[in-house]
């Protein structure tokens, strides 16, 4: 098969990516896109197996089915509240990916060397590709893959280390060894230092240090950033495994890599800005240091948490004419999407005005809400951003909070002192009445005080949201 086809096939699979990509923009066009996605892969693998340099077949189907077995259980398995690890933890599958292939070009290059030495001939596609290289390009080829190998360490600890954040098995506050941003430091000069010394000759022991230190860079990183930023890290490493891939394409000479690998990345990017924009924090601040501590003593939340039962919150319902549902990750842990769309069914069957308001970093993955929305079939037009609908919450007569905390805090527009100052919320507390469903008096995830659950206008119902739901929905005709 000549290079014609693959280099054709190549264009026309990039274009369905961008496609791919194109269409998530959207909801109603994302399942349009997904299957974009789908083609694009898989006309990608075709190519490349049956392309120029193709070879051990059996081995490569052999993979490839594996890799699709395990893809097709964790579909079936992995539940939507776990998405959020799922991604981090393919995140670290594709930095691991770039740390061997950077080890491999380095091999392929030290036994090309070492041939021309000895007048051997070289076998294998990349390493003939690798012999007919000038010391220029052999020069840069060293760069990319050492690039490589530095931005895929750095992605696979950290996305480790998300993973078991996002999945609770590793503490989500943020934790710094002694020494907190200066070992981050010194370990960035190491790498220089090991680059600047592997590109002088002094041997692969130099790469092998390059990604010690990389390693440790992710983790320390990522472990220094609390849970509350964890939408931001879980964006900013898709960012990282996108060049991760780019710098693979560089390596092996695969175009098709290098521009989805580019797609990625400046899309990661470009989504880490919106949701550091949402949260009204600097991309190097969380990157740094996730929440941190704050300016001084966060004010005293005066009053008390006042509960309400079903009874009550139906009878609210039936007396309001608008209602504005805002989810958090607290319905997504109890699974209540369906329990919330049938309730939106009943009261607009009723000619109740209800929507949906969504923060930019509910949820513990960006979109992690609109998805599981759409999962339970709540109709697009009615689910907007909270630019769409934050001035509308005082002609609101009742708000439902279903599991959310700090998008709704408004600590982050009265206290100077709050770790999350600034950061732009839901008003939801403008409202006529606010019903907060949520599991017990704890403070969430990032362990921050809401004094919006103190308000006088704040009715709190307790207990696991679908629970509760369910109780609620006897209730409603």
């Amino acid at each position: 098969m000549d290079f014609g086809f693959t280099t054709a096939a190549y264009v026309v699979a990039a274009v369905l990516f961008i496609l791919s990509l194109g269409g998530l923009s959207g909801q109603e066009s994302a399942k349009r896109a997904i299957w974009y996605g789908i083609a694009g892969m898989a006309l990608a693998v075709v190519a490349t197996l049956i392309g120029p340099g193709s070879g051990l077949w059996g081995v490569s189907v052999i993979l490839v089915l594996m890799g699709g077995v395990i893809g097709w259980q964790l579909a079936n398995r992995v539940q939507m509240t776990q998405m959020p690890e799922l991604v981090a933890a393919m995140h670290s599958l594709v930095g691991l990916a770039a740390v061997f292939v950077g080890f491999n070009a380095d091999f392929t290059i030290n036994l090309v060397e070492a041939a021309k030495e000895t007048g051997q001939a070289v076998e294998g596609n990349f390493a003939l590709l690798v012999a007919k290289k000038t010391p220029v390009e052999i020069g840069i080829l060293m760069v990319e893959l050492s690039l490589g190998v530095f931005i895929g360490a750095v992605t696979f600890t950290g996305s480790i280390i998300a993973y078991g954040k996002l999945a609770g098995k590793v503490n989500t506050t943020a934790q710094q060894l002694p020494g907190g941003h200066m070992l981050n430091l010194a370990a960035v000069l190491g790498s220089v230092l090991m680059l600047v010394l592997y590109l002088s000759g002094a041997g692969s022991w130099t790469l092998f240090v390059l990604a010690l230190l990389a390693f440790f860079i992710g983790y320390h990183l990522i472990m220094g950033i609390g849970g509350a930023d964890m939408p931001v890290v879980v964006s900013m490493l898709n960012s990282y495994s996108g060049w991760a891939a780019a710098a693979i394409g560089f390596s092996l000479g695969n175009d098709l890599l290098i521009v989805v690998g580019a797609l990625v990345g400046s899309s990661g990017a470009i989504l880490s800005y919106i949701m550091c924009k949402g949260m009204n924090r600097s991309f190097v601040s969380v990157i740094l240091g996730g929440w941190g501590g704050t300016q001084g003593e966060q004010q005293a939340v005066e009053g008390e948490m006042v509960p309400t039962d079903a009874d009550n919150v139906a009878q609210l319902l039936d007396e309001a004419d608008s209602v504005i549902i805002v989810p958090g990750y607290g319905m997504a842990v109890a699974q209540a999407q369906g329990n919330v769309a049938e309730l939106t069914r009943r009261l607009r069957a009723q000619g109740k005005e209800v929507r949906f308001a969504i923060h930019p970093v509910a949820g513990r993955l960006p979109g992690h809400m609109n998805v599981l929305l759409a999962e339970a079939k709540v109709p697009y037009d009615i689910v907007l951003e909270m630019d769409e609908i934050n001035e509308d919450f005082p002609d609101t007569d009742v708000v439902i909070v279903i599991g959310s905390n700090d998008i709704v805090n408004p600590a982050a527009q009265d206290d100077p002192n709050s770790p999350i100052a600034g950061m732009p919320v839901l008003e939801v507390w403008k409202a006529k009445n606010v019903i907060v469903s949520k599991r017990g008096q704890g403070t969430g995830y990032s362990g921050i005080e809401n004094p919006l659950f103190f308000k006088d206008n704040t009715r709190m119902f307790y207990g696991d949201a679908k629970k509760s739901l369910d109780e609620l929905l006897t209730k409603v005709a």
